[in-house]
């Protein structure tokens, strides 16, 4: 069976994606990630063997960004061979689409041309930052699982609890969410792992914004009684952590995983455009795009 065959669109303020994903898709080239612009992607790509921990049947094979130099630095880091000119080239030349950038306002702009083109896109977090703009990329697709989108964190197995430790720590009452940087970008990290380890929720009763300085916080009640806080901290070294709270005990979950993270939401993308679905409910897409823009 042939790879299939991704094109990566980018490049957003801050977001190294387009570096990291396609390396993780392709492989890399040593000399020019390091002259990367996050010199944590070439950190944590060093610690892993190449090429047995890259992804198999699947392959980045075309990149554009809004600047060719940009596209011409990532396509020599993590070996892209073919650099369009305009995005809609990639139309008929891939499988799907990688949209690289987690600036959520212009999602509609990128994707709205290849999900009208019945190609599967995975549109970097946050999918939307109002049920108005998840509604209207929704909307646009040709089939039911044409999108995937996600926080990456969700996949990651240091944001989560075994059986064994949710029985140790009892029902879970309370979880205290912290992130670095700010609530559009950044909260939605937070956010996934938290509401995967909270299932038997029910919907939102009620919820409290707040903000001092440059942090913002969103307090949440569920119908079950259940209770999620997230803060957004801004400028700060903080990590992204979960305290879980249960009636029994507390555990404290600190992220520490990108490449396997990464990896895993890759690898589902490959296997939602083989199957033709979408691991991710519309359901928990809106309530996501609920609670960030409650959070605003």
């Amino acid at each position: 069976m042939s790879n299939l065959k991704l094109g990566i669109i980018g490049l957003s303020e801050g977001n190294g994606h387009p570096y990291s994903w396609s390396a993780i898709c392709n492989g890399y080239d040593v000399q020019a990630m390091d002259k990367c612009e996050f010199p944590t992607i070439p950190r944590y790509l060093s610690e892993r063997r190449w090429p047995d921990d890259q992804i198999e049947g699947v392959k980045v094979t075309h990149i554009w960004t809004e600047d060719r130099s940009v596209s011409e630095r990532v396509a020599a880091a993590s070996l892209i061979p073919n650099i369009v000119d305009s995005s809609i080239d990639m139309i008929g030349a891939v499988d799907g689409i990688l949209l690289a950038r987690d600036d959520a306002e212009q999602h509609f702009r990128f994707a709205a041309p290849f999900l009208r083109a019945g190609l599967p896109v995975y549109i970097d977090k946050p999918f939307a930052l109002s049920l108005q703009e998840a509604s209207r990329l929704m909307a646009t697709r040709t089939f039911q699982g044409q999108i995937y989108s996600c926080s990456a964190l969700r996949y990651a197995k240091e944001l989560s609890l075994t059986a064994s430790e949710l029985a140790a720590i009892g029902m879970v009452r309370h979880i205290i969410a912290t992130v670095p940087k700010d609530w559009d970008r950044y909260a939605i990290h937070a956010l996934e792992p938290a509401l995967m380890l909270i299932p038997d929720r029910g919907r939102a009763v009620a919820f409290r914004k707040s903000s001092i300085g440059r942090a913002s916080s969103l307090a949440v009640e569920y119908a079950s009684g259940a209770c999620l806080t997230i803060h957004a901290l801004g400028a700060v070294a903080a990590p992204i952590s979960l305290k879980v709270i249960g009636h029994a005990g507390w555990r404290e979950l600190v992220f520490q995983d990108s490449f396997s993270a990464f990896k895993s939401a890759l690898e589902t993308f490959k296997t939602s455009i083989e199957m033709r679905q979408s691991p991710i409910s519309d359901d928990f897409l809106l309530e996501v795009a609920e609670l960030l823009e409650a959070g605003r």
